[in-house]
């Protein structure tokens, strides 16, 4: 391990699922993190585990970005790393049956959340010592490439994060940043929500089945897996990969299954 050793780390979102397994994955690789979110319990839980740093924050309150800007640079100096995780899908509905109050609140967290999270990321990197640097990571979804009728506004919000991650990109690259930025497209995760969902279901060997039976390889993802894949986005193994999408779900959007 000891690949961002040296390397400061934000992830945002960072108390449970593919959040709370990136915080480890980077300390174990050497990272000092910081990471956000809202649940106070679960955060103490990555603490003590890990020794990162937690600040309660909401992705989407523009007016508390700065704060959180000046803890990291007065804690730690510099920023190197930055993983814009934080989202959700809760209230969601079909094009016809969706609330303005409901589309507004996921393209605030699942969008903006984002776009903020770069923006003053990249500030903050401008002043790295030695020199403007790092790395950025959207969380999409695959449901950026196959979108889900019944959630309009997850599908549409994530399918923005592709072209956000390359236009971030393209921008920094032109400026001379040395920032580069990419996204991820996770398949079907095995969360502790996805645990909790099948453990309620009717029948949950059933539920579990259809959960698994989205992937060709006929299982769901770990959130171990997707932490390593943004791991190595953010180490210097990855120094010449800006723009790129990643998908991570066992070949389900790959193709058709056949008959």
């Amino acid at each position: 391990m000891g690949r961002l050793d040296g390397k400061v780390a934000l992830v945002t979102g960072g108390t449970s699922g593919i959040g709370d397994a990136t915080v480890r994955r980077l300390v174990a690789e050497g990272a000092k993190v910081v990471f956000t979110g809202s649940n106070a319990a679960k955060a103490q839980a990555v603490v003590d585990a890990t020794g990162a740093t937690f600040h309660a924050h909401k992705v989407e309150d523009a007016g508390a970005w700065p704060g959180l800007m000046e803890m990291i640079r007065g804690t730690f100096g510099r920023l190197d790393f930055a993983f814009a995780n934080a989202g959700i899908e809760g209230g969601d509905s079909d094009i016809e049956q969706i609330g303005l109050d409901a589309w507004n609140e996921i393209v605030q967290i699942n969008l903006t959340g984002p776009m903020l999270t770069a923006q003053h990321a990249i500030g903050l990197m401008k002043q790295n010592p030695g020199g403007s640097g790092g790395a950025i990571v959207l969380n999409s979804s695959m449901n950026a490439i196959l979108a889900l009728g019944q959630n309009v506004a997850y599908s549409t919000t994530k399918g923005a994060l592709r072209i956000l991650a390359k236009s971030i990109a393209v921008h920094c690259a032109g400026a001379g940043l040395n920032i580069r930025c990419n996204a991820i497209l996770p398949g079907v995760v095995e969360t502790q929500l996805i645990r909790e969902a099948i453990a309620s279901a009717p029948d949950p060997a059933a539920a579990r089945a259809i959960f698994e039976g989205l992937s060709p390889l006929k299982r769901m993802g770990k959130v171990e897996e997707i932490a390593a894949l943004v791991a190595f986005l953010a180490s210097d193994d990855a120094a010449f990969i800006s723009g790129a999408e990643y998908s991570i779900d066992g070949a389900s959007t790959s193709g058709l299954g056949g008959v």
